[in-house]
């Protein structure tokens, strides 16, 4: 069983996960605060995102051991061009490192490996990167491990849209005809299932542009530690609060 001492109503008490109780699906956490970490240590910034990337093959390992069947990093938004060219060049070259070390590893573990977002707009070696491990390790039936790269919520549900009312021309209907269900199958998670959880860390308390559809009914979960010092232990406090939860879903 795993175990954390966790704070709770000012004292430490020992905290472990309930076998009785569910633990979320699908985990997603938007990783904040690489560069914050990185100036902290008088730092160049890049060395907080190298730094990060340790932590994602860490936390993955840690969630696929947990049973997590969805765990979706938000690792580059479509806003993040705007970042000076030096460091978007560094984080566009970051998957090619990764990918190159880490998917024998994740073969070996069963995960697959998914990414979602504008891949158009990718470099080429970093399209490559990441299509090859698509390839890779399509055969694996274990924890998916979902990247958003070059993504945007709100982009996301305007190209659903479109796809959904075109879906609905062609068969003959209306556009006010068009349900929920018509525009989740269009949505880049389709066949994930929405977040049971939303980690953010580095304490920030916003969204950010990331998964503003699925993230409707979600328990969010905000921690002051920068994504380079997430630990395993970080992750499974997070765990144990979520056990702790009700969700009601708008009902009660």
């Amino acid at each position: 069983m795993f175990k954390k001492l966790f704070r709770q109503n000012e004292n430490f008490i020992d905290g472990e996960l309930s076998p009785e109780l569910p633990l979320p699906k699908h985990v997603a956490i938007i990783m904040d605060g690489n560069g914050r970490w990185a100036k902290k240590r008088f730092l160049p910034r890049i060395a907080g995102h190298k730094e990060g990337m340790n932590v994602v093959k860490k936390i993955t390992r840690y969630a696929n051991e947990m049973g997590i069947e969805v765990l979706t990093l938000y690792a580059f938004s479509t806003e993040n061009w705007k970042r000076p060219t030096d460091e978007v060049d560094f984080l566009m070259k970051l998957p090619v490192e990764f990918f190159d070390t880490f998917v024998p590893e994740l073969i070996q573990e069963n995960v697959k490996v998914n990414v979602m977002g504008y891949r158009d707009n990718l470099p080429l070696h970093t399209l490559r990167a990441v299509e090859k491990a698509i390839e890779d390790t399509k055969h694996c039936t274990g924890l998916v491990l979902n990247f958003a790269l070059n993504y945007g919520s709100r982009a996301e549900i305007v190209t659903a849209m479109k796809e959904a009312i075109c879906e609905l021309e062609n068969a003959g209907k209306k556009a006010d005809e068009i349900t929920e269900t018509d525009i989740e199958k269009h949505l880049m998670t389709n066949g994930l299932g929405d977040p049971d959880l939303l980690i953010r860390t580095s304490g920030e308390l916003r969204l950010s542009n990331f998964m503003l559809w699925q993230l409707a009914y979600s328990e969010f979960y905000f921690t002051d530690v920068h994504w380079p010092d997430f630990t395993e232990e970080d992750f499974l406090e997070a765990m144990i609060d979520y056990q702790n939860r009700s969700r009601r879903f708008g009902g009660l």
